[in-house]
C-alpha cells in the first residue's frame, strides 16, 4: 500500500510525525473537555440537582468526597418512632358475624358470642361544604337625637359575599409552599375542603398576601442587614419569557428574598447587603466584591464540587486535587470534633496542620498541571490559583467555628423555586415572581421560628402579617 511516506527524507519524515502526534494529543484533549462536559452534573459543578437527568445515575463520589454514613435505611437504632393506635370512640361500628358454622354448616344466627378481635380503619371523611357566616349589620336609631349608626363588620367581612381567613390561607398554601400549578390547585381545594374557586382568584389572592407582607419585609430586611452572619446566593428564574434572577439572603432565623438581575444594582435593591459589615458566606460568584465591609466566607461544598470535577477528568494524574479535598474534609471533621468536645477553637496544632497540608495540596496541583497543555490542566491550575489567593476565605471556618463549612442553608431556600418550575413551569409575569419571593420569605421564616405555614398564613389574613422578634442585642 502506497502512504506516501517513501517519497519523504528523514527529516521531513520527522516532521510530519510529530505534527501528527500534536494534532492527536490536541484533538485527544479536545475529547476529553467534552466529555467533561457531558458529565456534569450537581455533584461536580454549580449545577443544581433539578438539573440533573431522571435517568442518569451520578457516579459514585470520590474517596476525597463525603463518603456514606454507614448507616441502614430506615428507622435508625434508639429512635423513638411512631405507631398507630387504636382509639376508645370510632366513629362507625360494623360487626363481621360468621353466617354459618366453618366445620357443619349449621346457622350462627342465635348463637352464641365466643370472642371478638378489633381492626380499625383510618379513612378520610369526605369534605364537608364550606362553612358559611352571616354577619347581619344591624343599623340602629338613637331615641335621643334620632341619629342612624351603622354596625361595623369584622375587616374580612367587606363584600356581600367572600371567601374566609382559612380558605385564602389554603388557597396560597397549596400554590406557594406545595408549588402546584393554579388549575391543579382549583382541583385539590375542591376534592379536599370543598372550596371551589376559581384559577384567577387564585392568581389574585396570591397578590393580595404579598401585599399584606410588606411590614413583615421591611422588618426582615432591618434584622438581616445587623446581622452577624449571612448566607447569600442567587438562581435563575424564568418569567415573562425572559431569564429573572432570584436572589436569597439568610440566616438560621430569617428569611429574605428578592428578584432583579445578576449585577451590583439587583443585590443591592433587596435593602440588605448594601453596608452590610458582618460574615458573608457565599459561593465563588465576583457580583459580590463590592461588599467591602463584609467578611467573606467561601461555601466548602462549592469547592469540593470544583475539586471532584478535576480530579474525574484525570483520577491517575490529578492527585493534587484529591490532597485538597482531602485537607478540607479532614479540617471539616476537625471542627465537628472541637464543637462536640465543647471547645471555641481548634488547637494551634490542628490549625498548623491543616494549613501545611493546604500548602503541599496547592504545590501538588501545580506540580500535576505544569506545564498546561490541555484544557482540564489549565483549569486546574486556574482552581490552584483560586485556592492561594483566597485561602483566608475558604479556610475561614477552622480560624471561626461560628462559620460554617457550606452555604447550605441558602442553597436549601431558593430550591423551592427549582421545584416550582419544575412542576408548574415558568413564571408568567415578573410580578409573579415577585409575589413568590416575598410570601416565600414570610414561609420560611415562620417555619425557623417554629410557626406552621397555615397558621402564619391565616393569621396573615386574619390581623396582619406575623413579626419576628427583634434579636437580642449582643453585650460582648
Amino acid at each position: 500500500m502506497d502512504t506516501g511516506l517513501e517519497a519523504l527524507d528523514c527529516d521531513e519524515l520527522v516532521i510530519a510525525l510529530v505534527t501528527a502526534l500534536g494534532r492527536i494529543e490536541e484533538l485527544t484533549a479536545r475529547v476529553a473537555e467534552l466529555e467533561a462536559r457531558l458529565n456534569r452534573d450537581s455533584s461536580n459543578s454549580s449545577q443544581p440537582p433539578s438539573s440533573d437527568g431522571p435517568y442518569r445515575k451520578p457516579p459514585p463520589k470520590a474517596s476525597a468526597m463525603r463518603k456514606k454514613s454507614g448507616r441502614k435505611p430506615g428507622k435508625q437504632h434508639g429512635d423513638p418512632g411512631t405507631t398507630r393506635r387504636q382509639v376508645s370512640d370510632p366513629d362507625e361500628v360494623i360487626e363481621c358475624l360468621p353466617p354459618e358454622c366453618g366445620c357443619c354448616g349449621a346457622d350462627l344466627a342465635d348463637a352464641t358470642v365466643f370472642g371478638m378481635s378489633k381492626r380499625q380503619v383510618f379513612e378520610v371523611a369526605p369534605p364537608p361544604p364550606p362553612k358559611v357566616i352571616e354577619y347581619q349589620v344591624i343599623s340602629k336609631t338613637c331615641p335621643g337625637c334620632g341619629t342612624v349608626t351603622v354596625g361595623t363588620a369584622p375587616s374580612g367581612a367587606g363584600g356581600r359575599v367572600q371567601w374566609g381567613p382559612g380558605v385564602k390561607a389554603r388557597a396560597v398554601l397549596t400554590v406557594m409552599a406545595h408549588h402546584l400549578p393554579f388549575v391543579r390547585a382549583k382541583r385539590l381545594l375542591r376534592d379536599l375542603a370543598g372550596i371551589d374557586c376559581s384559577t384567577g382568584w387564585l392568581v389574585k389572592i396570591r397578590r393580595q398576601a404579598a401585599t399584606a407582607l410588606e411590614p413583615f419585609m421591611a422588618r426582615i430586611q432591618q434584622i438581616l442587614h445587623r446581622a452577624r452572619l449571612l448566607h447569600v446566593d442567587e438562581t435563575t428564574a424564568r418569567a415573562a419569557g425572559k431569564l429573572a434572577y432570584l436572589h436569597v439572603a439568610c440566616d438560621d432565623k430569617h428569611t429574605a428574598m428578592h428578584t432583579g438581575g445578576r449585577g451590583i444594582a439587583d443585590i443591592d435593591a433587596g435593602k440588605i447587603l448594601d453596608g452590610f459589615a458582618g460574615i458573608l458566606v457565599r459561593d465563588g460568584y465576583g457580583g459580590y466584591t463590592h461588599l467591602v465591609d463584609a467578611v467573606h466566607v467561601w461555601c466548602g461544598a462549592h469547592t469540593l464540587r470544583d475539586l471532584k470535577a478535576v480530579h474525574d477528568g484525570d483520577p491517575e494524574h490529578q492527585q493534587g486535587a484529591e490532597a485538597m479535598a482531602n485537607t478540607l474534609v479532614l479540617a471539616l471533621k476537625a471542627t465537628h470534633a472541637a464543637r462536640q468536645a465543647g471547645r471555641d477553637a481548634l488547637a494551634e496544632q490542628e490549625l498548623t496542620e491543616i494549613r501545611c497540608r493546604y500548602a503541599g495540596a496547592i504545590a501538588a496541583m501545580r506540580t500535576d498541571n505544569t506545564p498546561s497543555r490541555t484544557p482540564l490542566q489549565q483549569r486546574a491550575l486556574t482552581l490552584a490559583r483560586r485556592f492561594d489567593k483566597h485561602r483566608d476565605m475558604i479556610l475561614a471556618f477552622i480560624h471561626d467555628l461560628s462559620v460554617p463549612f457550606t452555604n447550605n442553608a441558602a442553597e436549601l431556600e431558593v430550591r423551592g423555586a427549582k421545584i416550582r418550575q419544575r412542576v408548574s413551569g415558568c413564571w408568567r409575569t415578573l410580578a409573579g415572581l415577585t409575589d413568590y419571593a416575598v410570601i416565600w420569605s414570610y414561609l420560611s421564616t415562620a417555619a425557623k421560628h417554629g410557626l406552621d405555614h397555615l397558621d402564619a398564613l391565616v393569621r396573615l389574613f386574619t390581623d396582619g402579617p406575623w413579626l419576628p422578634p427583634a434579636p437580642a442585642v449582643s453585650l460582648v
